[in-house]
């Protein structure tokens, strides 16, 4: 999916559930790590992590979830989270309270010589430094990408 497919898509569930158009740019937006997406308050854009295209369930969940900031942001509510109004539209649109995990590659994955506790990590660590959080016990490296 490119840029332009989602845009189609953006603006057909914003007509389909919530009856008003959606007049600004959607993209995709690489740089997004940890959120599924975001609304920008100045500019009324939406970006979209790509990571969750793969799943055409999770991103429609996804988009509704940042159309309701959208829609409550353009009629002049607050599009915050924790207010009834942000909760009540989303729960009737049908959309996702909160992103999935993304499954991140990790390269290095240490264990625990006391209790097992294992730890993976995207940077190596210095065993002779750092212990277990558990049981303070030595971390030694098992496995590396």
């Amino acid at each position: 999916m490119n840029d332009q497919e989602l845009q189609n898509l953006v603006e057909n569930i914003s007509l389909e559930f919530f009856k008003r158009p959606f007049s600004h740019r959607a993209y995709f937006n690489r740089r997004l790590k940890t959120t599924g997406g975001r609304y920008h308050l100045k500019d009324h854009n939406i970006d979209i992590n790509p990571k969750m295209a793969s799943q055409q369930e999770v991103l429609v969940g996804i988009i509704k979830h940042e159309l309701v900031h959208y829609h409550l942001h353009m009629n002049g509510h607050s599009g915050k989270h924790n207010t009834v109004s942000f909760k009540r539209l989303l729960h009737q649109v049908g959309g996702s309270r909160y992103a999935p995990r993304v499954e991140r590659n990790y390269k290095y994955e240490y264990q625990c010589s006391k209790c097992g506790l294992k730890y993976q990590r995207q940077r190596r660590i210095d065993t002779k430094r750092y212990v277990c959080s558990k049981c303070r016990g030595k971390l030694q490296l098992i496995h590396t990408n």
